[in-house]
């Protein structure tokens, strides 16, 4: 089969489109025909090798941490799931990813495909979809009735979590770019402060609940953003690098979120994608074989929304 590899950390130009073999399930597993991966900031960072301590990985690698396909071939002790199921994954960080024409998925991992988009789009809702759900429902414990403020609202995270949080009945202040503007305002925020002209600071004049980092940041502006959380409240971050500063003398929870995969939270998300109440959006479709040149542009800073990579197959 074709896939996408690395057989050395470094820059985009290590990764290889070549012929491999295909894999075969173990017990737990099935096998997926993918219809398309997705390519995820976090994605640059392990192919970079920056993130060989919390995710070792045994070289050559398959990056693509999302899967969207039909399931193949089912290993031994597999329930509950059955050859021509459409589905969806987050895969784990440390084996081989989707960026192939075939990938193994722990069955557990899986849950049914939405009905309502495109299977190769739906590739685009996994792991950003469940950082989003996780960060707001699991850590921030988000209510009805609250002020959240989304820091770094534009990218594909930001726009689950805006839906998200006003579906749960929350006042969303998001902070974007021109260029993510609209796209936040689309997606239901009810405040967007455009952070390249306003101090957020300045702009947010009552106190929020919740304060939800999903951008590089610089440590003294986090700090100071945070000081907008009420006493009490709580600051999650997906920038785990850079820890989320909290403040125990007023009792402000800081959290750094490492997403997990969770098959009945996906299922969840996968039913409001279905009901109509929740949409994925998808930037740009791209060849298997372009793989290099998307991590290229991400690390370029000049890649914009969520790109759904599609191998030859599809």
């Amino acid at each position: 089969m074709k896939a996408v590899r690395f057989h050395e950390y470094g820059d985009p130009d290590v990764l290889r489109y070549e012929d491999v073999d295909e894999p075969i399930a173990g017990a737990g597993q099935v096998r997926v025909r993918v219809a398309a991966t997705t390519f995820n900031g976090v994605d640059g960072n392990i192919r970079a090798g920056l993130m060989q301590g919390p995710m070792p990985l045994t070289l050559p690698h398959v990056p693509g941490l999302d899967v969207a396909g039909t399931i193949d071939a089912l290993g031994e002790g597999v329930s509950g799931l059955a050859v021509g199921d459409e589905v969806v994954g987050f895969l784990p960080f440390v084996v081989d990813g989707a960026s192939a024409e075939y990938v193994i998925a722990p069955a557990e991992s899986l849950a049914p495909a939405p009905t309502l988009i495109p299977l190769a789009d739906a590739a685009a809702l996994p792991l950003v979809g469940l950082t989003a759900w996780q960060a707001l429902f699991d850590h921030a414990e988000l209510k009805p009735g609250q002020r959240l403020l989304i820091s770094g609202a534009g990218g594909a995270v930001g726009g689950y979590a805006v839906q998200l949080a006003k579906a749960a009945g929350t006042y969303v202040i998001a902070t974007g770019s021109p260029r993510s503007s609209e796209h936040v305002k689309a997606a239901g925020a009810d405040e967007v402060i455009d952070h390249t002209t306003t101090e957020v600071t300045t702009a947010v004049t009552e106190p929020v609940d919740v304060l939800l980092n999903l951008a590089p940041i610089d440590p003294a502006q986090f700090t100071a953003l945070a000081a907008l959380v009420r006493n009490g409240g709580v600051v999650v971050s997906t920038t785990v690098w850079m820890p989320a500063p909290a403040d125990e003398e007023r009792g402000v929870r800081a959290i750094d979120l490492f997403v997990r995969s969770d098959a009945t939270q996906l299922s969840e998300l996968v039913a409001r994608v279905d009901r109509g109440e929740l949409t994925v959006d998808v930037a740009e479709r791209v060849p298997l074989a372009d793989l290099g040149s998307v991590h290229a542009r991400a690390a370029a800073g000049t890649l914009a929304g969520k790109v759904v990579v599609l191998p030859p197959s599809a």
